[in-house]
């Protein structure tokens, strides 16, 4: 079927948005490649017993959490305070100095891993601050009746980075070397920062739109998200999915040590839940406005993600592991997709920095937390032990959820003005 541009993707008829769209894809990839090779840098100096592996890559997601944590909120106020573009344009020049910073240390040779730890957590703390300025910054790139389809958009952005990043990341590490990933991901960055250059006509906000930079600011924001039932459900289910569901950090246990398929097949694994992703993206690019029980199928998605989980556990083989992945990322890619639509829909857009800000400690917060405690629970009772656990764990948080959120189970789609 040939791609139609009016029904599969008309957001991207608005020049602003399809400017930061295809910078996005080009930088995503870097940071997605940057993201396997800091795991599989880790592995290397970390030792050869698996406990030493898994505990070094156990404090990898910890200091990315630790540094999400600190500066999630204060990434929020300050987009709700002032120009969300400028803000971008400094978090991505940032990024990108840390990235050079990463590929200066595997090219010298340096055999210490916290300097490792220290530039990863920077980045996340520079993510975390440039978050909540570009989701907040999608209401000024499109009309609201496309929303589902630039959410959804970026969501492919997101998993094609996902498949093309890690993917490309083994065969680099392979042939040239890990500081060539670093360098690619510091280059990346320059994409974006070219397509925040070139928007032009964004809306100026009012006075009364213009948030401040206060602890007042910040408290209001987390008030107005646990106060808003669907909101706070949607931002519980992401994080209890992805803190117990979350096994990125034992991949490179997997591909060395169970599977035995070395960096190329690394990448592929690494990649293997965003080609799933990335499939169910492409049908929601059509389909996601035609979902109308958003709620039920928001909770039946999360609920396959806790079993594709499972499967990856019990896996013996690549393929057997790689499918499950795969249809892991399938129920992520509609997870996403309805979880956004559900808090753009039902925040201000006063509010949407700091909403997304707290958003960002559960949805990012989550899978960093859970690689620590993955990485603990398998150094102390073996990988598969922990991915099974963790599977089972999702499955039982998304009924408990369900349970105690009768407004999320009824979730419809909204009616909308389409002039809107």
């Amino acid at each position: 079927m040939a791609f139609d541009l009016e029904h599969h993707a008309p957001a991207l008829r608005h020049r602003n948005f399809r400017l930061l769209w295809f910078g996005q894809a080009v930088s995503m990839t870097g940071s997605m490649m940057q993201n396997a090779a800091v795991l599989w840098h880790v592995s290397l100096l970390a030792g050869d017993s698996l406990k030493e592996k898994a505990s070094a890559l156990a404090l990898v997601g910890l200091v990315k959490f630790a540094a999400i944590a600190l500066f999630a909120l204060f990434g929020g106020v300050i987009a709700d305070a002032i120009d969300r573009r400028k803000l971008m344009l400094a978090t991505q020049s940032a990024m990108a100095l840390f990235a050079l910073a990463l590929a200066w240390l595997s090219w010298s040779g340096v055999d210490a891993v916290w300097p490792i730890y220290a530039l990863t957590a920077l980045t996340s703390a520079a993510g975390v601050i440039d978050g909540p300025a570009r989701h907040a910054l999608l209401p000024s790139l499109v009309p609201a009746h496309l929303f589902a389809n630039a959410i959804t958009l970026n969501t492919i952005v997101f998993h094609v980075a996902f498949v093309g990043g890690p993917a490309l990341t083994g065969p680099v590490m392979q042939y040239l070397g890990l500081e060539w990933v670093y360098l690619v991901n510091a280059l990346s960055f320059g994409a974006v920062i070219v397509a925040l250059a070139a928007m032009r006509d964004l809306p100026e906000p009012t006075k009364h739109e213009r948030g401040e930079v206060s602890l007042a600011a910040a408290w209001e924001g987390i008030r107005f998200v646990f106060r808003v039932d669907l909101i706070r459900s949607s931002m519980l289910l992401d994080f209890f999915a992805t803190f117990f569901a979350s096994a990125k950090a034992l991949l490179p246990i997997y591909a060395q040590d169970i599977l035995k398929v070395g960096e190329s097949g690394y990448g592929w694994l690494y990649s293997a839940e965003a080609v799933g992703a990335l499939l169910g993206a492409l049908f929601l690019a059509r389909g996601a406005e035609r979902i109308q029980r958003r709620g039920p199928w928001l909770l039946v998605a999360v609920g396959v993600y806790g079993l594709a989980t499972i499967g990856f556990g019990l896996a013996t083989s690549f393929a057997g592991a790689f499918v499950a992945l795969a249809v892991g990322g399938i129920a992520d890619s509609v997870s996403i997709v309805l979880r956004n639509v559900i808090r753009q829909e039902e925040t201000p857009d006063r509010l949407r920095g700091r909403m997304t800000s707290v958003n960002m400690i559960f949805f990012m917060g989550g899978p960093q937390l859970g690689e620590y405690e993955a990485g603990v629970v398998a150094a102390y009772f073996g990988a598969a032990t922990s991915v099974i656990s963790g599977g089972v764990a999702c499955i039982a948080a998304t009924a408990w959820l369900a349970w105690k959120t009768p407004a999320l189970v009824a979730y419809r789609k909204r009616a909308r003005d389409p002039s809107s």
